[in-house]
C-alpha cells in the first residue's frame, strides 16, 4: 500500500513552497502571466478600458498581483474571475474589491463559496450559469467556458478571444503528474473535459501549476493532450495489470509507466492516481 503520510508531505512542499516573486510576463499582446510569493500563477488582461484578472489565490498573492498590474498599466481593475471554488485559489478577493473590481464566478462555485465561508475569501458579486459567458471590455473579449464536473465546483477555463491565450487551473500541470486522486476530481469527466478543452480556439496556455523550468512563460494545448494521454495510458496499464492476474486491490501499486517517469511527482502520485481510477470504477464518480 502507498504511504500517504510521506506522499502528502511532499505534495504540500511542492504546492506551498516559497518562490521568488516574478515580474509579470507578457505572453501575448496585453495578456500577462504572473507568479507571486508562492508557486501559483495568475493571468491578467489589459484592455483600453480596464483590466480583467483571473484567480486571486490568496491575500498575499493578490496584493503582489495588484502591484504587478500597476507596474504595467494605469488602467483600473474592472473584473476578477474565479476559475473554481477551492480556497487555495479563491482567497484574496477583497484586495480586488477594494480596487473597485467586480468579482465573478460560475454559479456552482458561487453556491459552494456561500455555503463554505473562509476568512480569506469574499463572496463574488456576480454569478453565471451554463457553459459560456463572455466578458467584453475595452475592445477585448474574455470567454469563460464551463464543461461540467471535472474538479471542484464551477471549473472555468477562460480564453482571450483573438489572442488565442487560455488559462487552466489544476486540470493540467505541465511536466508534472496530475493530482486527480483528490476527492472532488471525477476522472471520467476530466477525460471528457480535456477533450473539449482541446477544441478551444487557443494556442498559448497559462497554467496555475507549471513544473517547467520557466513556468511563467506558460505552455500550449499540447500539455492538455499530454495529460489526456497520461490518463488513458494509466487506465490501460491498470486494466492490463488486473488482466494479468494481479488482484485488483494490489494492481494500483504495481502499475508503472516509464514514459512519464521524468514528470515531477511520478513516484509520489502514480499509484494514488491509479487507485483513484480503480475506486471510481468500483464505486462510481464523486
Amino acid at each position: 500500500m502507498v504511504s500517504l503520510k510521506g506522499t502528502f508531505s511532499i505534495a504540500c512542499l511542492l504546492v506551498f513552497a516559497e518562490a521568488a516573486t516574478a515580474n509579470p510576463v507578457e505572453v501575448a499582446d496585453g495578456v500577462y502571466s504572473f507568479q507571486g510569493p508562492t508557486t501559483y500563477i495568475s493571468m491578467f488582461v489589459v484592455t483600453d478600458d480596464g483590466v480583467i484578472v483571473v484567480d486571486p489565490i490568496n491575500p498575499g498573492h493578490a496584493q503582489a498581483l495588484v502591484g504587478a498590474i500597476k507596474s504595467v498599466t494605469n488602467q483600473p481593475i474592472r473584473y476578477l474571475v474565479h476559475t473554481h471554488n477551492h480556497w487555495d485559489h479563491s482567497g484574496g478577493g477583497k484586495v480586488f474589491r477594494d480596487e473597485g473590481a467586480t468579482i465573478i464566478a460560475h454559479v456552482d462555485a458561487y453556491n459552494w463559496m456561500k455555503a463554505n465561508p473562509h476568512p480569506d475569501m469574499v463572496l463574488p458579486d456576480e454569478s453565471w450559469g451554463g457553459s459560456r459567458k463572455d466578458i467584453m471590455l475595452g475592445g477585448k473579449t474574455l470567454e469563460l467556458h464551463h464543461f461540467g464536473a471535472s474538479h471542484g465546483h464551477g471549473m472555468t477555463v477562460p480564453v482571450v478571444a483573438g489572442a488565442r491565450v487560455g488559462y487552466i487551473a489544476d486540470l493540467v500541470s505541465p511536466n508534472r503528474l496530475p493530482f486527480f486522486f483528490l476527492p472532488d476530481f471525477t476522472v471520467s469527466e476530466l477525460e471528457r473535459t480535456l477533450e473539449e478543452i482541446l477544441t478551444l480556439d487557443m494556442d498559448k496556455v497559462v497554467y496555475t501549476h507549471n513544473a517547467r523550468p520557466d513556468p511563467v512563460q506558460g505552455g500550449t494545448k499540447q500539455d492538455v493532450a499530454d495529460t489526456l494521454q497520461y490518463l488513458r495510458d494509466l487506465r490501460a496499464a491498470l486494466d492490463a495489470e488486473i488482466a494479468s492476474g494481479t488482484p485488483p486491490w494490489l494492481a494500483p501499486d504495481a502499475v508503472r509507466l516509464p514514459k512519464y517517469e521524468n514528470w515531477v511527482m511520478y513516484e509520489e502520485w502514480l499509484a494514488l492516481n491509479a487507485w483513484k481510477i480503480w475506486l471510481e470504477g468500483q464505486l462510481g464518480p464523486f
